[in-house]
């Protein structure tokens, strides 16, 4: 299984990282690619000690590269000493035979590699359970490369005759895996709705952006919490929730895994439930490293992931974050082209009070004025509303309390299901 292409925990392997750029993909943005292809693959625990860029239109369907520059691969990792080699593409099984057995190295796509990381970094139970089935999805249809022998037939009576080959076994049982991890996070999903829904009198904001974006150190910030925060790729796999006071209100920050581009799609399937807290969300506190190059495509890839994912119609604040890194024409820039977005420092706490302000005015812009005479044998419907919304002013009368302030549209509907026979007095 993955297991197979992975390191000793204690050792470090020699990569060389290997891509392409043509028509679609210039050199330099292809070069920009390896560079975080080199992020992973430290991440991973490897030492890149050469990149190789081969121009082709489109990759060579048999071998990648083209046969030419596979036999000078094969060269360079002879003279390298290389324990293998990382593809910034996701390679067939064919190709991976055929590079192998010409390089004689061990070759990794990027899938896998990415899957190799999420592995490694995956702590709890609903993480390893993720992990597990996207990286069984992926292994399937490359059973031909990663031969596991998960379950061996024995010689002896009996054992004679037709049976399964090797390969149907192990395709056998990895489907019946497959099924019983599916089983699994369903049961763990109705636990984390369990858990949301004794939170659900709270505003929900969520952190997303690329991985690296600085979202756990933005979190830290904000809540005086000790999330774990490492200038490495995929820090946060878990969806981790703290609570945040502002002035005028409390809500749950969720701070979910950082995305990245050509992101395996079995992983974004698998970390789908993980990712309801972005679904479930007011709204979205989409962070940005502003001192990257290609800061308008991970913006992209961001939002293309949450398409993906089924995240739509959530309203969204741009955060860019790490503005001290930045050059002062550099933010000027980004100020004209982004005039709605946020910009602050996490590490520095540059520009958290603006950030507070506008997650509150982003609160209020959903919440309307109320005017309620609530029996006071219902005072427990006073206490939601001190919860829930904004209480301007309470006073007694009679055998009512009359509360003034606002409070969402969801939870004022929430409030008068609750009280159906209230009345009210709408400002």
């Amino acid at each position: 299984m993955i297991e197979d292409i992975r390191k000793s925990a204690n050792s470090v392997e020699n990569a060389i990282l290997v891509g392409i750029y043509g028509a679609e993909t210039p050199r330099w943005l292809a070069k920009e690619y390896l560079d975080e292809l080199e992020l992973l693959a430290d991440t991973a625990g490897a030492h890149c000690m050469r990149k190789i860029l081969q121009n082709r239109p489109h990759p060579d369907p048999t071998t990648y590269i083209g046969k030419g520059k596979l036999n000078q691969l094969k060269s360079i990792v002879d003279e390298d000493q290389a324990d293998l080699v990382i593809f910034d593409d996701d390679l067939s099984a064919t190709q991976v035979r055929n590079i192998e057995k010409t390089a004689n190295v061990k070759v990794l796509d990027r899938s896998g590699l990415i899957l190799d990381i999420f592995a490694s970094r995956a702590k709890t139970s609903a993480a390893k359970t993720q992990v597990e089935l996207a990286q069984l999805q992926y292994l399937l249809p490359r059973l031909t490369r990663f031969w596991t022998h998960l379950s061996r037939q024995k010689g002896g009576i009996g054992t004679k005759g037709p049976g399964e080959t090797q390969i149907e076994t192990d395709r056998r049982l990895i489907g019946n895996r497959i099924s019983t991890l599916k089983e699994k996070l369903e049961k763990l999903d109705r636990q984390r709705t369990t858990q949301r829904k004794g939170r659900s009198n709270n505003n929900r904001v969520a952190l997303v952006g690329y991985t690296n974006a600085g979202k756990s150190t933005l979190m830290n910030a904000l809540t005086d919490t000790n999330v774990l925060a490492e200038d490495r790729l995929f820090a946060t796999l878990d969806s981790t929730v703290r609570k945040l006071e502002l002035e005028n209100h409390k809500i749950l920050l969720s701070d979910t895994v950082g995305f990245i581009r050509k992101l395996p799609h079995n992983l974004i399937e698998s970390f789908k439930s993980t990712l309801d807290e972005v679904r479930e969300a007011d709204f979205l506190l989409h962070v940005v490293d502003s001192s990257s190059r290609l800061v308008e495509d991970y913006i992209k890839v961001v939002e293309n992931t949450l398409e993906e994912l089924g995240i739509t119609g959530i309203k969204q604040v741009l955060v860019f974050n790490k503005v001290d890194l930045l050059k002062p024409k550099r933010l000027i820039d980004l100020k004209k082209e982004f005039p709605d977005a946020l910009f602050v420092s996490a590490e520095r706490r540059i520009g958290l009070d603006k950030l507070q302000a506008r997650i509150e005015k982003m609160i209020e812009e959903d919440y309307v004025s109320f005017e309620y005479n609530v029996p006071m044998s219902q005072y427990k419907a006073v206490a939601f509303l001190h919860d829930v919304g904004v209480v301007e002013s309470e006073h007694f009368e009679d055998n009512y309390v009359i509360v003034k302030g606002s409070i969402h549209e969801a939870d004022r509907d929430r409030f008068k299901s609750m009280l159906a026979d209230l009345e009210t007095a709408p400002t």
